[in-house]
C-alpha cells in the first residue's frame, strides 16, 4: 500500500538523528517547545539580525524576543526572513505566495505567530488542513468515489489526483466552516447538503518528507522539506444523480471511480501525497482495506495518527 514518505520516529533512533543533523530546530526563548524545523544548510546561507535571532547550539535557531511578545511582531520578523530567503535565491516562496497565514502554536495552545503559507514547509512547521471525500453507494453496497484531478495550473502538485475538495486551515477558521467553503467553492456542492448531511470522521496526522529541496548556494546538494500535517476528515454520501463540478481554477475535473480504479492510482502515486492518506483512511473505515487483506495494517494505521513534536491547537474555531 502507497503511503508517502515518512519522517522517523525518536525511537528509531539512528535514522531519526541522521536526518536531523542537517536542520535547525526554529525555537522562541521562553517558550519550551520546537516549533519547526529548517535546513541547516539554510539557515548557513542568509543572514539572521542579532537583535531578533540566536543561531544556537546544538542546531538551535531560537528568537530572541521575549515571552509575551506580539503576535505581530513575531510574525513580522519571520516574514522578513521569508524576504531574505528569497532573495537569496529560493524563488519558489514568493511565486507560491498566497496571502494566507498558518497559525504557529505554543505549548499551550497559544498563537506565537503567524507564517505565510508558501513558506511553511520551508521552516518545518505543522500545519492543518481539511479534506471532504464524496461517494456514492448502489443498492449491493458497492462504493464508488468523487475524485478530483487538480489543474494544471496549480502551484502545487499540478494535474495530480485529490479527494472530492480539501483546503488549508487557516487563522481562525474552524474545520467544519473552512470545509464547506472549500467544497462549495471547489466541487459546486448546494451548501445546504453539505451542512445537513456531511459528517466528520475524524483527523488523522503524518509527518511527510518532501524531496528535494534545493540548498541555496550548492546546487549538488539537496535535503528534504520537513511537512508536519493535521487533517480534519469529513465524508458525504451523495444521491447518484447530485454532480461535483469545477467552479474555480483549482480542479479540471471529477470522476466517479470504483474501488479498484482508485486502489489502482493511489499504487502508481498518482494522488497529491496527503490526499493519498486521507484515501487509505477513507478505504479502512469502510473496510475495504482490513486487517485479513493488508500485511501492513496495523502499521498504516500508526502512520495516519502520528504523534507530531510539536505543540499544537487545543481548541479550533
Amino acid at each position: 500500500m502507497y503511503l508517502p514518505l515518512g519522517f522517523p520516529y525518536y525511537e528509531d533512533g539512528p535514522a531519526y538523528n541522521e536526518i536531523l543533523k542537517n536542520y535547525h530546530a526554529l525555537k522562541a526563548h521562553g517558550i519550551n517547545a520546537t516549533l519547526g524545523y529548517i535546513p541547516s544548510s539554510l539557515v548557513q546561507s542568509i543572514s539572521w539580525p542579532e537583535e531578533y535571532w540566536i543561531i544556537d547550539s546544538p542546531r538551535e535557531i531560537v528568537f530572541t524576543t521575549p515571552p509575551g511578545t506580539a503576535i505581530s511582531t513575531r510574525t513580522k520578523i519571520i516574514e522578513d526572513a521569508i524576504y531574505s530567503i528569497a532573495e537569496a535565491g529560493n524563488r519558489d516562496i514568493l511565486k507560491g505566495w498566497r496571502n494566507e497565514r498558518f497559525p504557529v502554536y505554543g505549548p499551550g495552545g497559544e498563537i506565537v505567530l503567524e507564517i505565510e503559507r508558501s513558506a511553511s514547509a520551508t521552516f518545518g512547521i505543522v500545519t492543518s488542513g481539511v479534506q471532504l471525500l464524496c461517494y456514492v453507494e448502489d443498492e449491493q453496497g458497492h462504493i464508488r468515489l468523487w475524485i478530483a484531478r487538480r489543474s494544471e495550473k496549480k502551484q502545487t502538485y499540478p494535474g495530480m489526483l485529490d479527494c472530492t475538495a480539501a483546503g488549508a486551515l487557516g487563522v481562525g477558521e474552524s474545520p467544519r466552516s473552512a470545509m464547506i467553503l472549500e467544497a462549495t467553492e471547489e466541487a459546486s456542492l448546494d451548501s445546504g447538503i453539505i451542512d445537513t448531511d456531511m459528517r466528520s470522521v475524524g483527523s488523522i496526522s503524518y509527518f511527510h518528507m518532501k524531496s528535494p529541496f534545493p540548498i541555496i548556494g550548492n546546487d549538488s546538494a539537496s535535503a528534504p522539506l520537513l511537512l508536519p500535517e493535521a487533517q480534519y476528515l469529513y465524508e458525504l454520501k451523495l444521491d447518484q444523480d447530485i454532480v461535483p463540478r469545477p467552479n474555480d481554477s483549482e480542479v479540471e475535473d471529477f470522476r466517479l471511480w470504483n474501488v479498484d480504479q482508485v486502489l489502482e492510482a493511489l499504487s502508481r502515486g498518482l494522488f497529491k501525497p496527503n490526499s493519498a492518506v486521507v484515501v487509505i483512511e477513507f478505504f479502512i473505515r469502510h473496510g475495504i482495506i482490513k486487517p485479513e487483506t493488508e500485511p501492513n495494517y496495523r502499521e498504516i494505521i500508526m502512520r495516519l495518527h502520528r504523534r507530531l513534536p510539536f505543540p499544537t491547537a487545543v481548541r479550533l474555531g
